[in-house]
């Protein structure tokens, strides 16, 4: 399990320069935005990371074990797998880093309570969806770069003046934000109540 779990890091670290990237260009290009509109953003982005962790974290859990058929099973594992880790990812992470670059308007937006009407829903949609039709590889990719510009849009909220050094360490908390959370809860986090570990390849 330890090995898989290092090569799968190992294997998305890639994909997450790329997408890490991708979230400081966000940055760049849209910085001047007035505060409301980066929320809404922001509140656009979160939800839709949420559907799709909660889709491919209960899709993996359910192809590699029978217990996978067992819908409050899989909706436990779906649920906190995707709005507990999608959190961390979007919010908590970016925070750290608000908090670090001394930003004057940063605060911390925890969607399933302070959207509980929106968020919880959406992550229990994911979980039926991959209850009825199970997929794990699109998703995935496209959830990793939600997750990234979810994240830069919570630091851009924070209304800090970015230069070349603070974009450094945006890039380096956007790289931490998306690769071991998202890996945790698409990959790690199923795989730890799968009991039959020999199903992993």
């Amino acid at each position: 399990m330890a090995g898989y779990i290092l090569a799968e890091l190992k294997r998305h670290s890639p994909f997450t320069v790329i997408g890490a990237s991708s979230g400081v260009l966000a940055a760049l290009v849209f910085q001047g935005l007035r505060q409301p509109v980066l929320y809404k953003i922001f509140y656009t982005l979160h939800p839709i990371h949420v559907v799709l962790s909660a889709l491919v974290t209960a899709s993996m859990y359910k192809t590699h074990t029978k217990s996978g058929k067992k819908l409050f099973t899989l909706l436990l594992i779906g649920y906190f797998g995707s709005v507990g880790i999608a959190t961390l990812s979007d919010s908590v992470i970016p925070f750290i880093a608000e908090m670090l670059l001394g930003m004057p308007e940063r605060e911390i937006h925890i969607g399933f309570i302070e959207k509980w009407w929106l968020i919880n829903p959406l992550a229990i949609m994911g979980v039926a969806i991959a209850y009825i039709f199970p997929q794990t590889k699109f998703p995935h990719a496209g959830h990793v770069l939600l997750s990234t510009w979810a994240s830069t849009f919570h630091i851009l909220m924070s209304k800090g003046h970015l230069n070349f050094a603070t974009y450094l360490v945006v890039f380096c908390f956007l790289f931490i934000a998306v690769w071991l959370p998202c890996c945790v809860s698409d990959i790690v986090f199923p795989l730890m109540f799968i009991k039959n570990k020999n199903s992993i390849n």
